[in-house]
């Protein structure tokens, strides 16, 4: 196929639209859809579980929690991906509570006393955080300038690497059987290994359509087998309702608090970072050229669904790795396959039979296509950092030691014990202290020095062959990975700037370029 021209910009979209933009027919957006739900349910339902547990909520407020969020999930995710006015990335990226804010709305929760009057203060924090998320995000963007490759590339690889314990935990039964005899069962293995290997299996021999819905076809056959053999529980769809709604304000009207707010406030930028990072991965992985606007719109994205979580009884939101993983797995593109996935949020919200029935899933199944699509997340932050010279002993340095700063929390558990409830909240987490560690060495090792660092060019990326097939998954038309290792930077001039796009296009270097 030939190469789309960079001097003729409205060439590719006077002959096909842009695979993100494309609108697949119902019958593909629809199983396609109902994938990422079901790569996401099980992240999605975690935080209100634990936080619920924590606070010492009820079973009947734990469901309603669980309801909430799903709703408040798909409306986000609809607003992500489709976008109204300046307000969401338009880019394939489904929204969901960030694992960054469990902690320190534990803390937060438990220091009003917990319960429904530990929510209060928790939703009076979510909502003002949202509204500074959403008043900051233009200024945020234009920091993008102090996220280079080596600090993106880096973060992803930290989301995906302390994501993937999390699968592995899951493959083994599940986090809550820690400490009992069933934890690391062989039965699981099985389960978890079986499921991964069918994935594997589908990517390997199964036709371009059917290679795109593996993650899916896994989950459902080795669901199948676990119900043949016994190990699935569906009284939980006996039991729920068949049609519930989240009401604004259920628990009452929010509490406002200095200090949690200032809690929630710190957390939400830690989470615009990662954003920030999650939705350069989706353009490296769609070749949809990002630039400062689509950043800032996709972080104002984040503010209103934040703000929407406190309003309807949820949490903080942002784009979820796993599922940027299932786009890079699966290679369908389009941002309407998103929009189906949050109509899908919407209906389980509403409909709690209907999200008990993907409840039932078991952690072993679920765990084993996680590992596969957290791996991709971490995969697509090495191929970033593959355009890094590494050689360079500063780059190596912000990429090791925000590696080790990532392990640390689950490797040394005492450090975190023993520091102030505050500063626990915030740091005991490898996601957070990753990022920041990755973001601070930038700023002392490359931005303080004025030193030149590599961009990524976009333009290149952009101009790939692959974008006009890139929905057609794993070897339609040609090689499953359409993004060739690049050249190698070599010493010389410096070479002049990437041509910028009309609202403004990303600038990976520093201050004095």
């Amino acid at each position: 196929m030939a190469r789309v021209s960079r001097q003729d910009p409205e060439q590719f979209s006077q002959q096909r639209a842009h695979p993100v933009d494309e609108v697949l027919p119902v019958g593909k957006l629809t199983l396609f859809g109902f994938q990422h739900v079901l790569a996401f349910y099980a992240g999605a339902v975690v935080v209100p579980i634990i936080l619920g547990n924590a606070l010492g909520l009820s079973r009947e407020e734990l469901v309603y929690l669980i309801n909430a969020d799903l709703l408040t999930c798909g409306v986000a995710s609809i607003i992500q991906a489709l976008g109204v006015w300046k307000i969401g990335a338009r880019l394939p990226l489904v929204q969901g509570v960030t694992f960054t804010a469990v902690s320190p709305m534990i803390a937060i929760g438990l220091g009003a006393g917990g319960g429904t009057a530990g929510l209060l203060v928790v939703y009076g924090a979510v909502i003002t955080a949202g509204m500074a998320t959403f008043l900051f995000a233009p200024f945020f963007s234009k920091l993008v300038k102090y996220f280079p490759p080596i600090v993106i590339g880096t973060i992803l690889t930290v989301i995906g690497l302390t994501l993937i314990p999390q699968g592995l935990k899951d493959a083994a039964g599940g986090a809550q059987l820690i400490g009992h005899p069933g934890y690391g069962a062989p039965k699981n293995l099985a389960y978890a290994l079986g499921t991964l290997l069918f994935v594997l299996l589908v990517v390997r021999f199964g036709k371009s359509y059917l290679s795109s819905l593996a993650v899916l076809l896994g989950l459902v056959a080795g669901t199948g087998v676990a119900w043949l053999l016994g190990d699935v529980d569906f009284g939980g769809v006996k039991d729920a309702a068949w049609f519930g709604v989240s009401t604004p304000f259920h628990y009452g009207m929010p509490k406002f608090e200095l200090f949690p707010i200032i809690a929630m406030v710190v957390v939400m930028l830690i989470t615009m970072v990662e954003t920030t990072g999650d939705v350069y991965a989706i353009g490296e992985i769609t070749g949809k050229k990002i630039d400062n606007a689509t950043v800032a719109n996709a972080l104002r994205a984040d503010g209103v669904a934040t703000v929407l979580g406190g309003i309807l009884n949820s949490f903080p939101y942002v784009a979820f790795a796993e599922n940027i993983g299932l786009v890079r797995m699966s290679k369908v593109m389009s941002r309407f396959v998103v929009v189906a996935a949050g109509g899908f949020m919407i209906v389980m919200g509403l409909l709690p039979k209907a999200g008990s029935v993907v409840a039932a899933i078991p952690h072993p199944v679920l765990g084993g296509a996680a590992i596969a699509m957290f791996g991709m997340v971490a995969a697509v932050g090495i191929q970033i950092l593959g355009k890094v010279d590494l050689r360079d002993e500063r780059n190596a340095l912000i990429l090791a030691v925000s590696l080790a700063a990532a392990l640390l929390p689950n490797a040394v558990e005492p450090f975190f014990t023993r520091m102030p409830e505050d500063v626990r909240a915030v740091l005991n987490s490898g996601i957070t202290l990753g990022s920041l560690t990755a973001v601070l060495l930038n700023l002392f090792f490359n931005v303080f020095t004025r030193r030149k660092t590599m961009e990524i060019d976009w333009d290149e990326i952009e101009g790939d062959d692959e974008p006009a097939d890139a929905h057609e998954p794993f070897g339609a038309h040609g090689p499953a990975d359409p993004y060739a290792p690049q050249a190698h930077h070599r010493p010389g001039p410096p070479h002049p700037p990437a041509p910028q796009h009309p609202q403004g296009g990303p600038d990976w270097g520093i201050p004095g370029r």
